[in-house]
């Protein structure tokens, strides 16, 4: 569940005049990421997308030559006994693979669109936030026919022919079929912010897990694979990453701090929190003198003074250009494109303090959220393996 629709917001005359200035430069800026400006995690050698545009379309790397197989797994009955059963599968080899055109039909009555921030799982910071949009996973899988013995399903993209360079992952059956409350659905996804997506961005299609890092989130698309085996089957189970459920961490950053500020003067600061499957309650901050000690049995600081900053709301024109039609009503109110709760999980939100005059000397400032459950960032996950979350710090000269 959600909280009340803008947690923590502050009227623009209640705001402290430096707070006020630092907001309105954040909302002259685009909420969504344009699709060229993501920061980019990129596998292939050379990269799908940078292939000559001949090769590009005899490999299904544009809309109008895009194919996707989705088959039975071939080593169901020697590694489980029973094997998977599908009444239609589609590829290839049969002259029947599910095309564009297919998932263009599907997207006449059964596409979707919501937010969803993009995060590497090794990786500081957001690579981006879009607005995604696509069909349900599930509704492709029925028109192949599943019968029996399928309890999960693996993906993966183009990767030049190569074995070596295969990355797939993978996605219990019960999580693409079905949608825990709140959740949102696993989706063939085609466009970015109301445009098509483009090669860098992992079209023609690609596949996006809302609730997971973005390893989930194949680019490139081209094989379903539904099997019979409960074994995790992502790539990423060889490179001691977590490859699991993957979900995305709740967590705070700052936005760019100046690096000297006078003594005895206020200052603005801002930042971005990403919300996870967790929720986010608080986001807040605290200033320590470089160089004070601090008990090493609190290594995640929970004794300091924290105070609170304040949430800023979605702002009105956040989408834009883009198309804000079927938002997903898990984010958003029907009818009125009003999101349902904010801040709302798997996207980014805004927040801004008032740091009141500091003495002169060197600061350590730091930010964390507060999740749902009441859990201090790093808590309740602060392992790396399942997503970086230390508490972001920057240091300061106050002169």
């Amino acid at each position: 569940m959600g909280q009340k629709l803008v947690a923590g917001a502050a009227t623009d005359d209640a705001r402290h005049p430096l707070v006020g200035k630092a907001v309105a430069a954040l909302s002259q800026e685009s909420y969504l990421t344009p699709q060229g400006d993501f920061y980019n995690v990129e596998r292939g050698n050379p990269i799908p997308y940078t292939l000559p545009l001949e090769k590009r379309l005899e490999v299904g790397l544009e809309r109008e030559t895009w194919k996707l197989e989705v088959t039975a797994d071939p080593e169901d009955e020697a590694k489980t006994g029973k094997a998977c059963e599908l009444g239609n599968p589609m590829t290839r080899a049969d002259g029947n693979p599910f095309t564009f055109a297919d998932l263009m039909k599907l997207a006449e009555t059964k596409a979707v669109r919501y937010l969803k921030v993009i995060s590497c799982n090794n990786l500081s910071d957001p690579l981006g936030i879009g607005l995604w949009e696509g069909v349900p996973l599930r509704d492709v899988l029925w028109l192949a026919q599943p019968r029996a013995n399928y309890r999960s399903v693996y993906y993966d993209g183009y990767h030049n022919e190569d074995p070596k360079q295969l990355f797939q992952c993978w996605l219990p059956a019960n999580r693409v079929l079905e949608d825990p409350s709140g959740f949102l659905p696993v989706i063939l996804c085609y466009k970015i912010n109301g445009e098509w997506l483009t090669g860098e961005r992992g079209g023609p299609v690609r596949m996006i897990v809302p609730e997971a890092y973005g390893f989930k989130s194949v680019k490139w698309l081209q094989r379903v694979v539904v099997t019979n085996k409960y074994q995790v089957e992502d790539t990423y189970a060889r490179q001691n990453n977590d490859v699991n459920d993957s979900w995305l961490k709740t967590r705070a950053l700052f936005d760019a701090l100046p690096e000297q500020v006078p003594a005895n003067e206020p200052l603005a600061i801002t930042g971005q929190a990403q919300v996870g499957v967790s929720g986010l309650d608080k986001v807040q901050w605290w200033a320590q003198p470089k160089g004070e000690t601090w008990p090493a049995e609190d290594p995640y600081f929970t004794k300091a003074p924290w105070k609170d900053a304040e949430i800023l709301p979605l702002p009105g024109n956040w989408a834009g250009k883009a198309d804000t039609s079927a938002l997903h009503p898990s984010q958003f109110e029907r009818g009125t494109g009003k999101p349902a709760t904010w801040p709302m999980r798997y996207t980014l939100c805004s927040w801004a303090a008032l740091v009141p005059p500091l003495s002169a000397g060197r600061r350590v400032l730091r930010c964390r959220t507060i999740d749902l459950a009441g859990n201090a960032q790093p808590m309740p996950r602060p392992y790396r393996k399942s997503g970086r979350n230390a508490i972001d710090e920057s240091e300061i000269l106050v002169s």
